[in-house]
């Protein structure tokens, strides 16, 4: 009996000899952050691959179509003018002197005209009075001839020296043109961002192919735009009126609707850069633009589509093909899904999931597998 009794005590002690040795070298549980499925908005959307940046409406880098010595600077840099304002002009003694003689010369052919005409009206009146002399037969017709003849050389002198003031008016207004060409007008009304050049120095045009510093750099800052770059992978999504959200860095915090008004029709190749398609995005309120400085770098996020109330999950969550890990109790159970619109924050899920399950966000950890024992902490609602 004894002999069966200390039997028994060693089996017991065996046993829990053994349980303990299990108990100790069990795999422990990883220990994962999950997130509880629900339902909420998802949207699609594509953003710019570089900084894009405020643009102006309108601006123009003017410059003289000649070159010659700033005579007359009305402006200074930040200034704004009116449309039509005079900002430059280059020394044009020359052409004030040949303005001078072509309206002499003007003066005088006008001079000529009033002498030859009045000369060509009397002429005509003598043949018309030869006409009826002859008609009394106090006159020969051969003095009838020769007074016609008198005044259609006269009515011809005549009209020579009215040719004579046209040819003269299309020089004077050459003339102008020439003025024309050594003086900047402001063709909107804007601010003046930059001027190249001060009073005395030579201001010249840009030879072909050979950029040179606009005279003045004018901006029409009262309309406001968004240029951003976007991969040209994405180009064929993108379309005229779709909705935008911008950032800008000078404004951190405050993100402005937008939509998207152009997509270039080409491709940009910068070099060692990827290649781009150029996207232009007007503000929804144009007053929010009001104050912003032309330049300001720009980020857009270009919304494609949008769900709202849909059952989603963390994009992290997924693996490739659309598997997700799953909590049952404490195992992992690997499902796959079918899956809508997405972006890099979250994914809809068409059919895999039910509400309220929980989804492994903790993938890079190691030991996350299907059939892996997990324990979750506390705070994410373990």
């Amino acid at each position: 009996m004894k002999t069966l009794r200390r039997l028994l005590i060693a089996l017991l002690v065996l046993a829990s000899l053994g349980a303990a040795g299990w108990w100790f070298t069990r795999p422990k549980p990883i220990e994962v952050v999950v997130h509880q499925v629900g339902r909420g908005l998802v949207e699609a959307t594509l953003s710019n691959t570089r900084a894009g940046e405020i643009e102006a409406c309108q601006r123009t880098k003017m410059a003289t179509i000649v070159g010659g010595r700033i005579e007359w600077l009305g402006v200074k840099e930040g200034d704004r003018v009116a449309a039509g304002q005079v900002l430059m002009r280059l020394w044009h003694g020359d052409l004030e002197a040949r303005l001078a003689i072509n309206q002499a010369q003007l003066a005088t052919a006008r001079q000529r005209v009033q002498e030859a005409c009045t000369v060509a009206d009397n002429a005509e009146r003598e043949a018309a009075r030869q006409a009826q002399l002859v008609r009394r037969g106090f006159v020969s017709a051969s003095a009838e001839e020769k007074a016609r003849t008198e005044a259609r050389a006269r009515r011809a002198a005549c009209d020579t020296a009215r040719a004579d003031v046209a040819t003269v008016q299309a020089q004077l207004a050459a003339t102008e043109t020439d003025r024309q060409r050594l003086v900047l007008v402001a063709p909107f009304a804007g601010t003046v961002a930059s001027i190249s050049g001060e009073l005395g120095e030579i201001s010249i045009p840009s030879p072909p192919g050979v950029p040179t510093p606009p005279a003045i750099d004018l901006i029409d800052d009262s309309c406001l735009y968004v240029k951003a770059p976007m991969d040209e992978i994405d180009a064929p999504k993108i379309r005229p009126g779709l909705p935008v959200r911008i950032t800008l860095e000078a404004m951190a915090g405050t993100v402005f609707e937008g939509k998207v008004k152009r997509v270039a029709p080409y491709i940009t190749a910068v070099e060692k850069q990827a290649r781009t398609v150029e996207v232009d995005v007007d503000f929804v309120r144009p007053d929010e633009a009001r104050g912003m400085l032309v330049g300001y770098s720009a980020d857009v996020e270009i919304v494609l589509d949008s769900r709202a109330e849909v059952l989603r999950i963390p994009t992290a969550a997924l693996r490739e093909g659309g598997r997700v890990l799953v909590v049952d109790g404490d195992t992992l159970v690997e499902r796959t899904l079918q899956t809508g619109v997405a972006n890099w924050e979250f994914t809809e899920v068409l059919s895999g999931l039910a509400e309220g399950e929980r989804v492994v966000t903790s993938l890079e950890r190691q030991g996350v597998v299907a059939g892996a024992k997990v324990t979750i902490p506390a705070a994410n609602g373990g």
